[in-house]
């Protein structure tokens, strides 16, 4: 071979070798990016999935034992059922206002409200859509 064609081929291998390098090196920062994310969500959890990954081994609240609500509005079953969506019943009002009636009514329709008032169990989508209600 030509000492051309074998200089070519020298300087073809350096440029493949280059842009593999620098593939490799943003792959490296994506995956160290995502790392960094996915750490983050870990440990921060802003997001509340550790409840729903690993849900509490003990129960929490009185209602949960076995022992009668000690908020006078809502049910027993109620209680337990608002635990598992990782409500501390114990910082739920005690009263409710005409005002977060009306939000109740207006996020949830009116017989879905009716019917919570009347004992039906409480949903995560009823706790989602009420949420903002009870700040």
């Amino acid at each position: 071979m030509s000492l051309v064609l074998i200089y070519a081929k020298i300087i073809y291998m350096k440029t493949v070798l280059k842009i593999l390098n620098v593939f490799f090196v943003i792959l490296g920062v994506i995956f160290f990016i995502l790392l960094m994310i996915g750490l983050y969500l870990w440990l921060a959890d802003p997001l509340n999935i550790k409840p729903l990954i690993f849900p509490p081994q003990q129960p929490t609240t009185q209602a949960a034992t076995g022992q009668p609500s000690t908020n006078p509005l809502i049910s027993d079953a109620q209680a337990v059922a608002l635990e598992k969506l990782g409500v501390d019943t114990s910082k739920l009002p005690s009263t409710i206002s005409p005002a977060m009636e009306d939000c109740f009514t207006e996020k949830l329709g009116t017989q879905r409200t009716d019917a919570i008032k009347q004992g039906s169990l409480i949903t995560a989508i009823d706790l989602l859509k009420v949420q903002s209600c009870l700040k």
